[in-house]
């Protein structure tokens, strides 16, 4: 199974708290930069589509 790896690449400044909510779901601080391992699963990809303007995604496979 692979995983993914999301980093913060934008800042959250004046960005909905929605938007805050679900980068903190992911498990990213509010550092620009910080990165984080989850798994690939369809519901991580849905969620990453919200904010895939702020983030960069790679794909690990184990």
């Amino acid at each position: 199974m692979a995983n993914l790896k999301v980093t913060l690449k934008k800042s959250l400044i004046g960005r909905p708290k929605k938007q805050h909510n679900i980068i903190k779901t992911l498990g990213l601080t509010k550092k620009i930069n910080s990165s984080n391992v989850i798994p690939d699963t369809e519901i991580t990809r849905n969620t990453i589509k919200r904010v895939e303007h702020l983030v960069e995604v790679e794909e690990i496979s184990e």
